[in-house]
């Protein structure tokens, strides 16, 4: 049986010299090298989707891949996807790095300049390794892959463009269909989630900052219930803490938050940051709120440019959700899309500030009427996106099946759901 063999290396040189050698490997098949982390990621989760025996055996990972650093890389992949296993290859084959190589869920590592006996050596042992897992989790009838819950991102193309009512709503429509969800106030400085939803909290995301390992008591520690049965977890009341969330805080409270929620919900804002950008990436659904007047759009057009500039997020993987939408309107939904480069949500959300204004200025938008048109269509969006389970999305009066005077998915009059 042949050992599929994934690189990971930015530079091209560094890649022409690992696949020859690993093409030299016995029963090696060398795949075609991914450049940085973001494609890493999503070439394994295209596989996974498909079946666990898609999976590469091993993937090679070069200490100077990026834009995300090889250790949090490594981390990554070995949470979302247990089944590969992962050699780094580096020039410090220190005992510190190795340690922390192993920490970080690695395999094995392989000293630069590359020995093929080394090489060879560290491959076969992950292989093997691989195989074992694959053959526990076929024995168990356990499809799991690793990938773990959804993690949606909303981001605002410039400020009130509405990303937090928006994520608010997703999320309690994702929790009254039954699943498990979080949301998350990643809007570090100016997050109003805890407004919105009437909460007084102490502990914040800024509490899991300096943690490595995050465990699942200390994730419920740090985490909100709040009366709908949402998961919160809140920006700091003090704004200037919000430093204290790096990137790499960040991935791992995204990855912690994805191991024990089935549906993540994390409002970005409009303002991007470190800890934002890597919430952004790690997402498998990022949307970009806007409205449609010429100065949000344009900041929606600034925002995936700069995106797709830093190696975050590529248009075609950026979805658009249209706020505040009249047909009245000279800018529509297709003319956005071809303006920004995205796809843009089916599903708009209309312009009808006064449904919301008494529940906004009281704190309380969880208690939205049911006859709300935003709050249908913010819902109607949750089904669109996939965050509601499909068993409970049967129409009982306008309402989805569990939600208690809640509004549930009305079909839009155009025929569309």
């Amino acid at each position: 049986m042949s050992t599929r063999i994934l690189p990971a290396v930015g530079d091209a040189d560094a890649a022409r010299s690992l696949t020859t050698l690993t093409g030299q490997l016995p029963d090696a098949e060398p795949l075609a090298p991914v450049t940085d982390s973001t494609q890493l990621v999503d070439t394994l989760s295209r596989l996974a989707a498909e079946s666990l025996d898609e999976l590469p055996e091993v993937v090679v990972v070069h200490e100077r891949i990026g834009p995300v650093p090889a250790l949090e890389l490594i981390r990554e992949v070995a949470l979302r996807f247990p089944a590969v296993g992962v050699v780094l290859v580096t020039s410090d084959a220190s005992p510190g790095l190795f340690q922390a190589a192993m920490d970080h869920g690695a395999r094995g590592l392989v000293a630069l300049p590359l020995s093929y006996e080394e090489l060879a050596s560290r491959v076969q042992a992950v292989a093997q390794w691989s195989a074992g897992v694959r053959r526990h989790l076929g024995a168990a009838g356990d499809p799991v892959t690793g990938a773990g819950g959804t993690v949606v991102t909303v981001s605002g193309a410039k400020g009130g463009a509405g990303a937090t009512l928006t994520a608010v709503q997703l999320a309690l429509a994702a929790q009254t269909s039954g699943r498990a969800t979080a949301l998350v106030d990643m809007d570090l400085q100016t997050g109003d989630v805890a407004s919105y939803l009437d909460v007084q909290f102490r502990r914040s995301v800024v509490d899991l900052a300096a943690i490595n390992d995050i465990s699942p008591s200390v994730l419920a520690d740090a985490v909100f219930r709040h009366d709908s049965g949402l998961a919160l977890l809140l920006a700091p009341a003090e704004g200037e803490r919000g430093e204290e969330v790096t990137d790499r805080a960040a991935r791992h409270i995204v990855s912690a938050l994805r191991s024990r929620y089935e549906v993540v919900v994390i409002d970005c804002g409009a303002q991007l940051g470190g800890a934002g950008a890597a919430a952004v990436e790690m997402a498998d659904r990022a949307l970009l709120v806007t409205t449609p007047d010429v100065i949000a759009v344009r900041g929606a057009k600034r925002t995936v440019r700069m995106w797709d500039r830093l190696q975050i997020r590529k248009a075609e993987e950026t979805t658009v959700v249209v706020n505040r939408h009249t047909r009245s309107t000279e800018i529509q939904p297709p003319l956005i899309a071809r303006i920004t480069g995205t796809a843009v949500a089916a599903t708009t959300i209309p312009a009808h500030f006064k449904e919301l204004q008494g529940v906004v200025d009281a704190g309380r938008v969880h208690e939205l009427e049911a006859k709300s048109t935003v709050k249908q269509a913010m819902w109607t969006l949750a089904g669109e996106l996939g965050l509601v389970r499909a068993a409970d999305t049967g129409h009982k009066g306008g309402r989805l099946r569990g939600d208690r005077g809640a509004a549930g998915f009305r079909r839009r009059r155009d025929g569309t759901g």
